[in-house]
């Protein structure tokens, strides 16, 4: 169990909240979904209702380290603002000098935002002085941003070397994360049907290799199916493919055959020379890739194919587009993929960013038992890993 922003005394404190404000923006800095900042809401308000005086960090996009305008922070501030019917105070930097005079001089009652926290490289280096330089801003530290939990970055892992069970704590949002990913481990309903896809194996290979026990099927789409497709010996054309990954495609396939567990892999792709949304497309069978061409979503047959795969389900984990939904003509199947799960008689469980952008673009979400923030991070837990961001935060009477 993580500790909770309940078990501290927080009454007129400086409260420091780690949220995961990474929304998507449109070309002119809208946020097309504030799902991640609606969110937060509840543990601020909690902070609101105790009177303390409340910093707001996160991270936006992946800046190199550097200010980047189109990265600012302003826009959550705006929605910020709106939402909490009250003054956001944005920080023009993170720990420099505007940032450290305004935190010191919050009011209790006062909502104060850093800027992007990533506009400085100590961040993803988990850099402890810079770490030190944030948790001196507050007497409390509480993690709402389950997102990158699965990342140690300085104001996730580091930050907590500075506070202790007393000061530290998860916020609302994270503690049901972690526990409703936990319990779905402990017992899901069977058949019990992962949903993997996106653009890469590499980033999910050891979570489908840690899955593989646990489900009954796995349905692999997206970019990353093309390496699978390859190490079946198909020639796939231009489509993305990690070719340092086919072995390791392999013996996920070789492992499930073992496991009796039944891969599905698409059937039928949507094809195009380039990926924009005025090329021509054409609907093929994985046979049939011509050279020059690539894969960019999964064709009709192979979204009927996953239908019935999934049709008698109990437990769906779902991670990642089915192609570059990005981009409408290549945004059927993911869609669809949706409609599919939303509709179905089991436990759903969505992951990650994209794919809860799918589900929101689809309509969807209420449909869902679970959407979660963090891609990344649920697959993580799923795999049973300790992530270095609710580590720190667990009791110890229940450490697993």
């Amino acid at each position: 169990m993580v500790r909770s922003i309940r078990d501290l005394d927080i009454t007129n404190k400086k409260v420091f909240i780690r949220c995961d404000f990474n929304v998507p923006l449109d070309e002119f800095s809208n946020i097309t979904d504030d799902r991640r900042v609606r969110s937060a809401i509840p543990t601020i308000k909690y902070c609101m209702d105790h009177n303390c005086a409340v910093i707001l960090a996160s991270h936006l996009g992946r800046p190199k380290g550097v200010y980047e305008e189109k990265y600012s922070l302003a826009p959550v501030q705006k929605r910020l603002q709106r939402l909490l019917d009250r003054d956001v105070v944005l920080a023009s930097d993170v720990t420099g000098k505007d940032a450290l005079e305004k935190a010191s001089n919050l009011s209790n009652g006062e909502v104060l935002l850093l800027e992007n926290l990533r506009f400085d490289k100590s961040e993803t280096k988990n850099d402890e002085q810079f770490a030190k330089a944030l948790a001196d801003m507050a007497d409390i530290y509480i993690n709402d941003a389950f997102g990158v939990c699965h990342r140690a970055h300085a104001s996730v892992e580091a930050i907590t070397h500075f506070f202790d069970a007393s000061t530290s704590a998860a916020g609302f949002l994270l503690q049901k994360e972690v526990e409703f990913s936990k319990n779905l481990l402990r017992r899901p309903t069977r058949p019990f049907v992962a949903v993997v896809g996106g653009s890469k194996v590499s980033g999910k290979l050891q979570a489908l290799i840690n899955l593989l026990p646990r489900v009954d099927k796995l349905v692999i789409g997206g970019g990353m199916a093309f390496t699978f497709l390859k190490a079946q010996g198909l020639d796939v054309g231009n489509s993305l493919v990690e070719d340092e990954l086919i072995d390791e495609a392999s013996k996920v396939m070789s492992e499930a055959k073992k496991l009796g567990v039944k891969i599905y892999l698409p059937v039928d792709v949507v094809i195009a020379q380039t990926c924009s949304q005025d090329a021509t497309i054409k609907f093929v069978t994985v046979q049939e890739i011509p050279k020059g061409w690539m894969g960019l979503d999964i064709g009709p047959a192979t979204s009927r194919l996953f239908r019935e795969a999934l049709a008698d389900a109990q437990t769906i984990l779902w991670n990642g587009p089915m192609g570059v939904f990005e981009l409408e003509k290549f945004s059927k199947g993911s869609l669809k993929m949706s409609h599919v799960i939303a509709e179905a008689h089991a436990t759903t469980v969505v992951g990650g960013g994209d794919t809860a952008d799918v589900v929101a673009r689809a309509g969807d979400a209420d449909e869902m038992t679970f959407i979660s923030t963090g891609g990344g991070a649920s697959l993580e837990l799923i795999e049973g890993k300790e992530l270095p961001g609710v580590k720190p935060l667990n009791t110890e009477s229940s450490e697993e």
